[in-house]
């Protein structure tokens, strides 16, 4: 069996057929659908081709076909499927050269397929890894022709919702295409509206964490600059709610004007507002200050000296950043008294005005109850680790580590040496809603260390916590016991008899390596810095060199002698399962 049949195991057979489509590999998997490689027999060319697949809706039968996981389900499935098909429809109307092509979609397996360009290259993502806060040019050689591209979904009443580094492809070329559409939904409609918010933490304006929240193309710009704000910084953007209580995105823009232009880092502050009224209102209005139409003098951070822009020689209102004090303003271009205008030096409380203290009022008690929140679950969690840690300090290592693997093995039901969502929920149903967050690697499965990893950072091993407590009665009833890979627990085979091994070359965690293991690394690292390249890797580790990512579990984009063994330590494991 491939190696994608093996990491995607809900995906359809490799080399079999879809029509006239061959499916060669997977691309990638989410919440909502699997996209695949695929090659197309007729044109001989390669497309990629995604596929409904909502994992918490729908199971994959024997011949193939996707079936609801129950009845209750049955309602929900046909109309995301719906949904999807309209979606394909409404893409394949673009011709943007910013916007991934649908070419056509179709109907089997019990569900539906878009086909689309495939492009080739890497996202954003992957290319802020390789090279990180590239310049104001470069930034704008992307960032400009995606405006172009959000501007016409837009227009066509849609919206992305999902805009991140991940779905900003870079093709070889260099110029650069929106992927992703799987949350993409019309921007009008009760039913649309009625759905339960796609949130990707730190991209997702505050409007997005509700089902009625204000969603509008001011929402996709929110998240475009929060991508911007990624590239500049090289840290992810807060989360929306945490900014709520202390917001650090002006600071961090303002550090960063060794490197960038003064109005390049006032635009993307200025679509990362918290309010979505005080953001630009469309991609028109953001592009002036990208593009310097808009004098610099316009903007001033901040609702008491938000400073109002002269009138230009047009019909077209005012595109400035505004506050709640000129927000009014700018619905209101004919000149008429508003509520924040002045008389006599003083505000005339009109009904307008009452409106907007009543929301300040509302957004300041959400900000309280939000904080209130989570400070709550913080304090929960630090006494859910610090019992972790005294329950974990009783168990001694080999008794803990065996009890991890068989609980693990217990889940993996299909031996393939990595858990699913359905396995992972089965087993450890508490983690049922935080799959994406233990899947580190992104690859649709999560690994032993990647629960073990999560287990220690939260402390939530109540699985295992029942066992440990059938042996030792005074353990705390709340404690949940975290896993560690821990030296103890590393096979024989690559841990040295004697003092002699050598620590990893981080010194993180630890772990022993075997001399044999530790002269095998030493003579791939060529420069001698205790890191492996891909250079290096290439050729001398073939099996790392095409597994480079899963290998290096904390991407910094080189392998240390640690993750090296840890590799190896789970090959091991692999070769023992019956």
């Amino acid at each position: 069996m491939s190696e994608e049949a093996t990491t995607y195991r809900n995906a359809l057979p490799l080399k079999s057929m879809l029509l006239e489509y061959r499916l060669e590999s997977v691309l990638g998997a989410g919440g909502f659908g699997m996209t695949y490689l695929g090659w197309d027999t007729n044109l001989e060319k390669h497309v990629a081709i995604k596929e409904y697949l909502p994992g918490e809706l729908a199971l994959r039968a024997l011949d193939g076909s996707l079936v609801p996981v129950n009845t209750e389900h049955e309602f929900n499935y046909k109309w995301g499927l719906d949904r999807f098909i309209q979606e394909a429809r409404t893409l394949a109307k673009f011709s943007h050269p910013n916007i991934v092509r649908v070419n056509r979609f179709f109907e089997a397996n019990g569900t539906s397929y878009m086909v689309m360009d495939y492009e080739a290259g890497e996202s954003l993502y992957q290319n802020l890894k390789r090279a990180p806060m590239p310049s104001e040019a470069a930034l704008k050689n992307i960032v400009m022709p995606i405006l172009d591209g959000l501007q016409a979904v837009h227009q066509a009443g849609f919206l992305h919702r999902d805009i991140k580094p991940s779905n900003v492809f870079i093709r070889e070329n260099g110029t650069p295409v929106l992927l992703d559409f799987g949350s993409a939904r019309l921007a009008t409609g009760s039913i649309s509206k009625s759905l339960t918010a796609i949130v990707s933490p730190g991209y997702a304006p505050l409007e997005q964490y509700t089902r009625d929240g204000n969603q509008g193309p001011w929402s996709d710009i929110y998240a475009l600059s929060g991508v911007i704000y990624r590239a500049v910084t090289g840290e992810n953007p807060p989360d929306a709610v945490k900014r709520m209580k202390a917001d650090t995105v002006p600071q961090t823009l303002t550090a960063a004007r060794t490197r960038y232009s003064e109005r390049f880092l006032k635009a993307i502050e200025w679509g990362m507002m918290i309010d979505e009224q005080i953001r630009p209102q469309n991609v028109a209005d953001w592009r002036e200050l990208f593009s310097g139409r808009m004098p610099m003098s316009a903007f001033n951070r901040g609702a008491d000296n938000a400073v109002a822009p002269t009138q230009r020689a047009t019909d077209t209102p005012p595109t400035v950043p505004v506050t709640a004090a000129n927000a009014a303003a700018r619905k209101n271009p004919t000149g008429a008294p508003t509520a924040m205008q002045s008389v006599a030096g003083s505000r005339v409380l009109t009904p307008k005005r009452w409106r907007w203290l009543r929301r300040g009022a509302f957004l300041l008690i959400l900000a309280i109850a939000v904080s209130v929140f989570f400070k709550q679950r913080t304090m929960e969690r630090e006494l859910q680790k610090q019992a972790a840690a005294q329950a974990q300090a009783s168990l001694p290592a080999a008794d803990f580590e065996r009890q991890v693997t068989q609980r693990f093995e217990a889940a993996d039901t299909n031996r393939s040496g990595d858990l699913s969502r359905d396995e992972l929920t089965k087993r450890f149903p508490s983690y049922a809603s935080r799959f994406d967050e233990i899947d580190v690697n992104r690859d649709g499965v999560v690994s032993l260390d990647e629960l073990g990893k999560f287990m220690q950072n939260e402390g939530l091993t109540g699985e295992i916590n029942q066992a440990q407590r059938a042996q030792t009665p005074a353990a705390t009833p709340q404690a949940e016991t975290a896993v560690a890979l821990t030296p103890q627990s590393a096979p024989a085979a690559l841990v040295t008899d004697s003092s002699r091994a050598a620590a990893s070359s981080g010194g993180a965690s630890g772990v022993q390596i075997s001399t044999a293991l530790q002269k095998e690394f030493d003579t791939a690292d060529r420069d001698g810095n205790g890191y492996l390249t891909p250079d290096e890797v290439r050729g001398r580790f073939p099996f790392i060199a095409k597994n480079f990512d899963k290998v290096d579990t904390d991407h910094d984009g080189r392998i240390s002698p640690v993750e090296l063994w840890q590799m190896r330590r789970k090959q091991q494991a692999a070769t023992r399962r019956p």
